[in-house]
Formats: C-alpha cells, structure tokens, sequence
C-alpha cells in the first residue's frame, strides 16, 4: 500500500479538530506537565520553516508525558500587535484589524497542518479586547505601585518607524525591526520602573534551570557594579561652588586621575562652562545628541572638549582639568567618569587624543612584564602617597575609608540596567489607560471602564506623533476625578507588555471579570518547561521575570519567576549557510515542505537535523532520507505476525530506553537515529514480532502522530494510541548477552572479539593470548604486561629487544 501522506494526515487532522483529544482538564490531576512554545508573532509572510524546530520538540515532550499519565497544558496563541502589522495595513490602505485576523488564520492553519497536539480551546490573541483589558489592567498595577511613571528622557527614536526603541530594540546603532539607523530624541515618555527589582532579577537567576549563557547574558544587562561614588568639588570662574559626583568600581586609582570628564547632557555643563569655552562646548553639545548611543560608546575615537574649569582631588588637593566627552552617557552611573589612562583602555586613549600623560599607581606584580598601553591587573601601589607599597585590592578599601572620612565620598552601587520604556507613537498596541486633566494631572482608568479600546476613526500614517492623538471618539472623554473634559493618553504600549503575562491567560482564558483565575494559576504555574529563541535574553525574558515578580508582590501570584526550565531553538539556516531571507533567496516555504513529503517527514527532519540548540541549514536530501525512513515504517506493517524474535525483543527495549532517556535529553536527533536503526532491523526479519511493532509505534507517536494513529489503527484498535501509556523498557533486556572486545598489541589494533558480557578478567586474557591474529603478533616475544578497560579494551605490551 502507498504512503499517502496528503490523505491521511487530512483524516487525523480532521479527526483531531472535532474531537479536541489534546485539550487540557480544567485543573492538573497528578503531576503536571505546562509546556510552553514562545507564541508567534503572526507576519504576512506566514510560518518559516524555524518555527516548528521549537514546535515539534515541545509536542514530543508533551505526547510523552500524556501517555506517562501527566496532566498537560500545552496552549498556542498569537503575539499579535507590532509594527510590521501597522505598517503593511498602510501600505495596502486597511485597518491593521483585518491585516492582523487574516495573518492569524493563515499561521492557524500552517501550524494545525503540522499536527501539534495544542489545546486550540485556550488560544489567545493580544490584540483582542479581551486580551489586552487585562495588559490595561497589568499597567494600572504597576502605575498603582509607583512602578509606571512618565518622564523626560533622551529616547531612541527610529526616524523610519516613526516610534520609540527601547535600548534592547537598538542592534548596531539601528532599528532592530527595519535597520535604520536610530537617532536620539527628548520627549515625554512611559517607563516601567524595572530598576527596582535589579536585585531580585539578579539573585533569581540561581534558582532557575535556564542555559547558562542566557544567565549571563541577563547578568551582564542586570550589569551590577559595586564601587565608590567619588565627589570632585570645584569653583566657577564666578566664584560659585560646585561638586561632581563621579562612580567609579577601581577606587584604588583614584591617584592616577587626570581628567574627570562629563556627559554632554549633564545640567552641571550649562552652569560650570568658563564664557571663553561656552561656544565651542555648545557646538560639542549639539553635535553628540545627534550621535545614537551605541556609536558615542562603541566608536574607537573618543572624542571630548575642555570646560575652562578645574575641579580638586579629593584626597591630594590637587586641580584636576573638568571636561565633556561623547563616550559618556547621562543615564550610566552618575554621568561623570574620572579618566585614569593608566589604568583604562578607554582612557588611555582618550588621552592619547588630548595630550593627557598617564600616571600608573598600580605596578605589576614582581616576574610580571608589562608592555604599552593600561595596565589593566592587579598589583601593588606605587605613587599613590599613603598606599604606595599595598596591593591595590587592600588599597581600595582603605581610600574608600579615607573619603567617607572627609565626606568626600560613600560606597555605592550602580546598575546597567535602565527603566524599561513602554510608550509606542504607534497605533496598533494596547493603549495606555491614562486620562490626562488639565486639573488632575495623570489619572488612571477606572478598571471598570476598561478595556480602552482601539478606535477605527484613525489616520494610521506615522508624522512622530501616535496617530491616536487624531481620533476625536477616543478623546471624547470626562475626567474620573472630577468629571471635566479630558483627552487620553495616545500612546499605546511597547508588544512587551502583552507577551510579559500571556503564559498566566492560558490557565484560564475567558475570565471577563480578571485577568486568570487565581487559583488555576497556582494549579498549573509556573511553566515547567519554556522553548524559543536565544535573541529573547535580554527582551521577552527579562521583562516575563519583572512582571511575574510584581504580580508575587500584590498578592495575585504564589511564584515569582514565570518557568522552571527553558530551552533555546538553534537556527535552520538556508542550504548555502546563510539566515533564510526573501532578499537572499534561500526561504523554504513549510507548505511546500508538507506538501511535497507531509508533516511527519518535516516533523522528524527538523529533530534529525542535529542537536536541538545548534544551528543547521537545510538540506533538501536529508529530509528525502526522512522521507524514505517513513515509507519504510509505513510498507513494515504489511509484515507484522505474532512470531517472537528474541534479538528483534532486545533491540526494541534498547530503543525504547534510549528514545525515552533522549526525549528528556532534548537529544532528538540521537532518539531518531535509534528508531531508524530499529526500523532497518525489523526490514531484515522474516517478520514483525507485533508486540515490538506496536512498541515502536508509541515510541513513533510523539515525533510522527498522523503515521503512528493510522498504523495504530490498522490494527484493529479503536482508541488512539496516543492515549496509550507509554511502554516500559524491560531492564534484564538491556543488558548485552556479548560484548565487543578490541586487542591491541603495542598500541595498535590487531583484533576484535565477542565474548560473553560477564567474562571474568583471567578468562578474556586467554581468549585474547589464544587469537591466531594476537598470535602472529606476540609469538616468540616476551609479554612485559596486559591492560584490561574493562568491557572496552585488552592491551598487549611487549618487552622491548635488547
């Protein structure tokens, strides 16, 4: 009979879509299993080929644990506002609206064409009402909290997009969605205050089974810094006071200072400037708020300008010349930087291009050469008064004693991490549920007037306003406080802020009157297992691990970190290497894929690929070579009877033991190679022993479902198999009767041999001496010793000639 792999993945599908058999019980009963794939964001473009790698592994690992006996939440839904939506509808002069439903349908049925074992009763859509009430209603308790907060503040703004980045969408200085580059603006803005829990986010890291360099990557974005903060006090040439507080982490150079240098934006610039300096310092001004802060950090020449003012040495008394540089920025630290070159790569060559001359106060330590340029080690203190002849670690403590002590100077710690910025002059996202009154200021929406919805009566072209500050319906609004004429807030918030808590509606998606059911999230969170890219470190991760610790600290959650376990999808690449993309041409359609070899060949191609993290190209022959695996399981079940075979017995239970280990290994590739090589064996029997054949089709079930179902059924069962309990690898079966033995004489191989598995050590050594092969070797040589690896090996050495 012919593999029709059209006909009969369209009768499981169908089959699947009426009866629902994967919807999760309202409650877990037992051990639960929330396993979760980061939700698509649906593109016009549809479905590639990269998703399902991630999709296919969770539906594996959720197949398993049901028929392990689990209760299982596996749900889809759709990211569905963003940017990319919006700008299409302009293009093609609709209401991103109908853009958006018609990209949902399509990615709906690319997926289900696929047949993952999703719970569609639980679907979720954040640009539904229903949905984004809730992301309203998320922003009100922040905003309750004192965690939302609007404010002036230099943004990243994409002159393309017409809208604000936060710093993680800027790549390279450019917008990450359209790669233009990003320029720097003032305005008023909405930022959620995650600064206030860098210490939790940090610390929760430890308590999480997440890959280590995801850890680091938010680590080093968290960024915490412990040092000193440092106060430079000087006197205008008008004779006005002053003092620059500067951070630094390396208080033990504190004497190698030659410089202490500024932001351009600092308020202290305006004031401090000597007259004859102001217009070349103005000019500086102007022209670093036009640079994006990537390139003032990231350019190798520093470029800075002298104030025409000094400031003193807090410990020595010394002047120290006080200058603006475009490599500092305002918002990190203090906004003020002492420049010691000695010391600092980046100083030394800002100095360079100054005419600053190093002074080292850290010397290396004795036998330690050191060449050009800073000397970044440890070592031991030389110019540095007091401290000379200390090592610099002692010496950091001690000048941190000394300022306290002439109130110069405290211990401080510093984040890298900013407040996250929220606002979007953009139409298409969830809109802010702020009214603004001019006699009330800032006033929340009452939650029962929420949602505010979406109007439709908008111009959705981008002019660097959001195109909701020209409805006139959605500005028609009272004031809550004081029943006054009012407008709204017109911008809508960052996509974010709808994925930071989409995984807690899953457990209880119609709720009209909450966000979740309290107590369903208690049952099922947090998610046990989590998949989807590394490029969500510092994004998606990072923001899903702050709302979920707010949402602890109100009391509306009993957790506070969102998953338990993530696992990161590698890359599928184009067959030439290259990421797959339109302008390359190497973009393979997954419609193409299913129709021309079916969903379970893709399914088993893209685990076969090679190790689930790592990135691989597609390759056209290997997924012909799944293919042919399939059809050779699927011709296998014309030649199944009940005779036994006691290897073909072994050889599954070896399979299933290594399938099972594998699947919780995430080594899917490793777990089909085993089933192929089972397949090859049962191809070489006279027939199938049908207790191993149906052994193999559970074992297929969770990585080929339309396959496994109608073999399953073809023989004579009525209930699915993939409602049956996952087998049990016998273990007196997967201990070998026979090993493999290689012999080596002098370090060379010379034979290989089968002996009984519990061969004691003096029997396998007269085995081995007794080999016609070793014989000719050895013969008339004297045997200076024999190794045995138990198991592996048996070594030979021989007595050297005299």
């Amino acid at each position: 009979m012919r593999y029709d792999h059209a006909t009969l993945e369209k009768k499981w599908q169908e089959r699947w879509r009426a009866e629902a058999p994967f919807a999760a019980p309202d409650r877990p009963t037992g051990k639960k299993a929330y396993v979760l794939d980061m939700f698509p964001y649906p593109s016009g473009q549809g479905l590639h080929v990269g998703h399902p790698k991630g999709y296919t592994a969770t539906d594996v690992v959720a197949r398993k644990r049901r028929a392990e006996g689990w209760s299982v939440l596996h749900p889809m839904g759709w990211d569905a506002f963003g940017l990319p939506t919006e700008n299409y509808a302009i293009k093609v002069q609709k209401n991103p609206k109908e853009i958006a439903a018609a990209n949902i349908d399509n990615f709906r049925r690319q997926i289900q064409s696929l047949g993952f074992s999703y719970d569609w009763t639980r679907e979720v859509n954040t640009s539904d009402p229903s949905y984004y009430k809730w992301t309203q209603w998320l922003f009100l308790k922040l905003y309750e909290r004192g965690l939302a907060y609007k404010a002036k503040a230099p943004v990243n703004w994409c002159p393309k997009d017409q809208t604000v980045l936060a710093n993680e969408q800027v790549v390279n200085g450019c917008c990450e969605r359209c790669g233009t580059p990003v320029e720097q603006k003032e305005l008023s803005q909405w930022f959620f205050r995650i600064t206030a829990y860098a210490d939790r986010l940090l610390a929760g890291l430890e308590g999480i089974e997440w890959p280590e360099r995801i850890k680091a990557m938010q680590r080093n974005w968290i960024g915490k810094s412990t040092g000193a903060e440092i106060a430079f006090a000087g006197v205008t040439e008008s004779g006005e006071e002053f003092s620059v507080p500067v951070f630094t982490t390396r208080p033990d150079t504190l004497y190698g200072v030659v410089a202490v240098v500024l932001a351009p934006e600092h308020p202290l610039v305006a004031t401090v400037t000597a007259p004859a300096f102001r217009d070349r310092v103005e000019a500086f001004v102007t022209e670093a708020a036009a640079k994006a802060e990537r390139e003032r950090t990231e350019s190798v020449q520093k470029r800075g300008t002298a104030l025409g003012v000094s400031v003193r040495h807090p410990l020595t008394g010394a002047n120290i010349p006080l200058w603006i540089a475009d490599y500092v920025l305002p918002q990190y630290g203090t906004g003020a930087v002492m420049v010691v070159p000695a010391h600092d790569d980046r100083d030394w060559a800002f100095a360079e291009a100054y005419g600053f001359d190093p002074l080292f106060v850290i010397a290396p330590p004795a036998g330690i050469q050191h060449g050009e340029g800073a000397y970044t080690g440890e070592g031991i203190m030389v110019n540095s008064g007091p401290y000379d002849g200390i090592v610099n670690a002692q010496a950091a403590t001690d000048i941190v004693d000394a300022l306290v002590a002439v109130k110069a100077g405290t211990r401080a710690v510093h984040w890298h991490l900013r407040d996250w910025l929220v606002s979007r002059q953009r139409y298409w996202g969830a809109p802010i549920p702020i009214i603004l009154c001019d006699d009330c200021g800032e006033v929340p929406v009452p939650e029962k007037d929420l949602p505010v919805e979406l109007p439709d009566d908008v111009d959705f072209r981008p002019t660097g306003e959001s195109p909701l500050a020209r409805s006139a319906s959605f500005h028609d609004v009272s004031c809550p406080r004081c029943g006054n004429p009012a407008r709204r807030e017109s911008d809508t918030m960052d996509t974010f802020v709808d994925s930071s808590w989409y995984f807690l509606r899953y457990c209880s998606p119609t709720e009209d009157d909450r966000p979740f059911d309290p107590a369903l999230v208690a049952a099922w969170c947090p998610v046990d297992l989590y998949v989807g890219g590394a490029e969500h470190a510092v994004l998606h991760l990072l923001y899903a691990r702050f709302v979920t610790k707010v949402l602890f600290d109100v009391g509306a959650l009993p957790f506070d970190e969102p998953a338990r376990t993530l696992r990161n999808v590698g890359l599928i690449l184009g067959e030439d290497g290259e990421k797959m993309s339109k302008s390359r041409g190497n973009v393979v359609n997954p419609d193409d894929v299913v129709a021309a070899h079916g969903a379970d060949t893709f399914r088993i191609y893209e685990m076969f690929m090679g190790p689930f993290e790592d990135a691989a190209p597609w390759n056209e022959q290997g997924i012909v070579g799944v293919r042919r695996f399939l059809e050779r399981a699927h011709g296998l079940a014309e030649n199944v009877g009940q005779a036994s075979d006691a290897a073909l017995h072994r050889l599954t239970h070896q399979t299933l033991a290594k399938v099972s280990a594998d699947i919780e290994g995430f080594r899917f590739n490793t777990a089909v190679s085993a089933l192929m090589i089972l397949v090859n064996a049962f191809g070489k029997a006279e027939s199938v022993p049908q207790q191993d054949w149906e052994t193999f089709l559970q074992m297929l079930s969770p990585f080929a479902p339309h396959l496994a179902e109608e073999l399953w059924e073809r023989l004579g069962y009525d209930e699915s198999v993939a409602r049956q309990n996952w087998p049990t690898a016998d273990a007196a079966l997967l201990v070998e009767d026979e090993m493999k033995i290689v012999v080596q004489v002098d370090g060379k191989m010379r034979d290989a041999l089968i002996v009984p598995a519990g061969i004691d050590e003096e029997s396998l050594k007269g085995r081995v001496l007794a080999s016609e092969k070793v014989q000719t070797w050895i013969r008339g040589r004297h045997i200076e010793k024999i190794v045995v690896v138990p198991g592996k090996l048996v070594s030979i050495v021989l007595q050297k000639a005299a």
